[in-house]
């Protein structure tokens, strides 16, 4: 049956539009940063409490990042088949769902009695954010008041960032200081799921459906050599995301003598606050520029990490810190900035979904194999070996863009 406009609706406007408005006011994309914000929050509610399950299941560092591998390993595919699904059939249906795995997680996690519980939880909540990322930052370009995606592009980043940074403390704090500290943070994230469920429903429904057919990513062949480089950059930035929330707590334990959990929170707080406050100060700035400050940023950081643990210093950890989120932030954002505006327009979907999922496993990969060798030799040791593989990588790629940019055609962007 042919589609049909309805009479309200703008001159030339898609018939697969949603049936509110085109610009439907504030409301609605206020509701769904509220709902990015408190499904990131809610992911990482457990970062501050790793270390209490440890002692309550007897289980090792090595298992740890084995849970938070989980998390990616389901998180990756969803976000792959979600993005393309919510355009096929509206975004509010495919958010809902999302939510209601968000909430089955935190259920997983409040009734956990041992590790199998954790590995159920964090997969819940990898198929949550997956399925919820994409279709919710799309949301916000779509529902922006004033039709601004890039505004709507800086709130996706800095609703994102803060719920990374607002999750660790939340958890850390309910953990330390109210009563039952591994239910108590889970039955404040179902309680605030609920209006993040209502704005989903507010949102607008598709006019029709279209049919879904799921497509691979791939990244065309003149794209590449920015791919690489931008790719590994970010890999790397988030290599450090994910070791800070697995271990940074366990770490900041190790090098305080402070069991806290709120201070451990508040470190993994303190990175992702530096990285938001790093991309605001460097939206709109070149691509090129971003990723030449923030490499060297991130190895200067991370050498500063490997000196803490072996001067025992908290002070130094916490420069750290603050330098590895500058660098994290710079390097992410330039490596974002220099993929998107490289990507042809009938590209651009299938090249950032492969770019997120490059991302995701830098979050996931990395941090397993520290697990594997603090088993074996100490804590410490692996956040240090760690550290300065990670940092020399920074400075492999940061060698590649310099000679890049040396022979970049006169008149060619950067």
């Amino acid at each position: 049956m042919p589609l049909t406009r309805r009479a309200t609706a703008p001159a030339g406007r898609s018939p697969l539009r949603r049936t509110a408005p085109a610009r439907p006011g504030r409301a609605r994309f206020r509701g769904a940063a509220y709902a990015l914000l408190v499904l990131l929050t809610g992911t990482n509610l457990p970062t501050p409490l790793y270390r209490g399950y440890q002692a309550a299941f007897g289980i090792s560092p090595l298992v740890v990042t084995l849970v938070f591998a989980v998390y990616v390993a389901a998180l990756v595919p969803s976000l792959l088949l979600a993005g393309s699904l919510s355009d096929a059939v509206g975004r509010r249906a495919v958010l809902l769902p999302a939510v209601v795995l968000a909430a089955a997680g935190a259920l997983v996690f409040a009734f956990a009695s041992g590790p199998g519980w954790l590995f159920a939880a964090r997969a819940l909540q990898g198929l949550a954010l997956g399925a919820a990322s994409g279709p919710l930052t799309a949301a916000l370009a779509e529902l922006e008041p004033t039709g601004d995606r890039r505004r709507a592009a800086l709130v996706a980043t800095v609703t994102s960032v803060g719920g990374l940074g607002l999750g660790p403390v939340a958890g850390g704090a309910l953990a330390q200081y109210a009563p039952a500290p591994r239910v108590l943070p889970f039955a404040l994230e179902i309680l605030l799921l609920v209006p993040a469920a209502a704005a989903v429903l507010a949102l607008p429904a598709a006019e029709s459906r279209s049919p879904w057919r799921p497509r691979r990513p791939g990244i065309p062949r003149d794209l590449r050599p920015v791919f690489a480089t931008s790719g590994t950059a970010a890999f790397l930035a988030f290599a450090v995301t994910g070791l800070s929330l697995a271990l940074a707590p366990a770490y900041v334990a190790t090098l305080s003598g402070s069991g806290n959990l709120l201070l451990g929170g508040a470190v993994v707080a303190l990175m992702l606050a530096c990285s938001a406050v790093a991309q605001l100060a460097g939206y709109g700035r070149a691509a090129r520029r971003l990723q030449l400050t923030g490499l060297p940023l991130l190895a200067a950081g991370l050498v500063l990490l490997a000196l803490a643990g072996s001067l025992a210093s908290l002070t130094l950890l916490l420069l750290a810190i603050a330098t590895v989120g500058t660098g994290q932030g710079l390097a992410f954002l330039g490596g974002l900035t220099a993929v998107s505006q490289a990507a042809p327009a009938d590209r651009h979907a299938d090249v950032l979904s492969t770019f997120y999922v490059i991302v995701y496993l830098g979050v996931g990969l990395p941090v397993t194999g520290v697990g594997f060798l603090a088993t074996i030799s100490g804590l410490l040791t692996a956040v240090q070996v760690f550290a300065w593989v990670i940092a020399a990588l920074c400075l492999v790629v940061l060698l590649v863009l310099t000679r890049r940019g040396t022979r970049t055609p006169p008149g060619r962007s950067r």
